[in-house]
């Protein structure tokens, strides 16, 4: 038996025939919508932007409690991505910086910022907070503070889709540093082998929790994550909102023909630390300041819309109104009252026992 086997071991094998050239998408086109349009998504990141700065003061003065992750900076991907879906069919699901994107889903700012002080008119009763918003209503699946745990997640919500043939796909975002958890590749796998329509989206605002995206990944060039398990990637400016309604359509077309999953890489910035507890130390006040001078979304899209011929006193009286929209929002929850005991009793299990 030992000769036997040697002997195997010692047959030249044949080689693998080359693997077939895969499709790929077409590379994305830069959004080029109305005046209407581009008027919205400066509304939407305005809004975004002014919520979460507020949010900031709120957590400042003690009526947030527990870990708040801002969105300032990132407000283009959340934008231009669910701008491009249908809401009411397409689900949305992403990690703990969760704020963002229910704004983006036309959820009321009211009941966001209620949940976040902990109020009982908010979107989970209060008892989610900053982390675990949730709404089956408006489709969006969470705020969840396990990193990367939300990818399985909302690989299970294309599969319903697939399965319910009901013509919806599920957004799933994550950021670099959940890019290299074990679970993220199970689901990749699991997406490509049934052609899931998922887009998974790598929200890539280069830090992580702390730690740069090139000390932390051997293939720092997120995209390409997908490429083993032939799911096609594509890199975006996450920086310019119409650069990502692009992706977003060219990543929706290719899902909804019936060709699986698709990888998003968004190149965006946080401006603020990782959570209201980071002083964010790992990186320069001059490196911050260069990104918010070069390349903020808002100030890039506010210049698109002189060109168009808006106003500026047109934006100012745009802002004038978003600030309003969020002090309402940290009125009204700062006035509402907290969850009674009785909820910590509810949402355990499905009935009443």
């Amino acid at each position: 038996m030992a000769k036997a086997a040697a002997a195997r071991s010692a047959t030249p094998r044949t080689a693998a025939p080359p693997a077939p050239n895969r499709e790929r998408p077409e590379e994305p086109r830069r959004f080029e919508g109305s005046k209407d349009e581009l008027l919205e998504f400066y509304r939407q990141m305005l809004l975004i932007r002014r919520f979460e700065e507020k949010a900031g003061q709120l957590y400042g003065l003690g009526l947030i409690g527990g870990f708040c992750h801002l969105y300032i900076g990132q407000e283009a991907v959340a934008v231009g991505l669910q701008s491009a879906l249908e809401p009411g069919k397409d689900s949305v699901v992403t990690g703990y910086r969760d704020h963002g994107h229910m704004l983006a889903y036309g959820i009321d700012p009211k009941i966001i910022m209620a949940e976040l002080t902990g109020r009982g008119a908010g979107i989970s009763r209060g008892k989610g907070g900053s982390m675990h918003m949730f709404s089956v209503e408006h489709k969006f699946y969470g705020g969840h503070g396990i990193v990367g745990a939300q990818v399985s997640i909302g690989t299970g919500l294309g599969f319903k889709h697939k399965y319910a043939e009901d013509g919806g796909l599920a957004l799933v975002y994550f950021g670099d540093g959940a890019a290299n958890q074990g679970q993220v590749y199970e689901s990749f796998n699991m997406a490509e082998l049934w052609k899931l329509p998922v887009i998974f989206v790598i929200e890539n605002n280069q830090y992580a929790m702390g730690t740069s995206v090139n000390r932390a990944s051997a293939e720092d060039q997120l995209y390409r994550r997908g490429e083993s398990f032939r799911i096609p990637g594509l890199q975006v400016d996450g920086m310019d909102v119409l650069a990502v309604r692009g992706a977003a359509e060219t990543a929706r077309e290719w899902v909804k023909s019936g060709k699986g999953p698709i990888l998003l890489e968004l190149k965006t910035y946080r401006y603020r630390g990782h959570s209201m507890s980071d002083p964010a130390k790992y990186r320069s006040r001059e490196e911050v300041q260069s990104v918010r001078d070069k390349s903020d979304p808002i100030d890039h899209l506010a210049r698109e819309l002189e060109g168009l011929g808006i106003k500026e006193d047109q934006l100012k009286a745009l802002d004038k109104d978003i600030r309003k929209i969020v002090a309402d929002a940290a009125a009204f929850a700062e006035e509402s009252p907290e969850p009674d005991a009785k909820e910590l009793y509810t949402d355990v299990l499905v009935d009443t026992y």
